[in-house]
């Protein structure tokens, strides 16, 4: 399913469903920095590996206040 179906989905538990995604992926995202290991993704039918440093600079980038560069 696309996130646009899920958000129009009846069933409540659909449309709960994506925001407990992103929720899980943060918080792969959180443990990947605390336990300095790498975690893998898919971008466009591509596996990517994203180390924690790399993590770690993302979550710089997109801290509220960061500035744009």
């Amino acid at each position: 399913m696309k996130q646009d179906d899920l958000i129009k989905a009846k069933n409540p538990d659909l449309i709960g469903s994506l925001a407990a995604m992103q929720r899980a992926a943060q918080s792969a995202r959180d443990i990947a920095i605390q336990t300095n290991t790498a975690i893998i993704v898919v971008r466009n039918g591509q596996r990517i590996r994203i180390t924690a440093a790399e993590l770690r600079k993302e979550r710089e980038r997109n801290a509220p206040g960061a500035l744009d560069n």
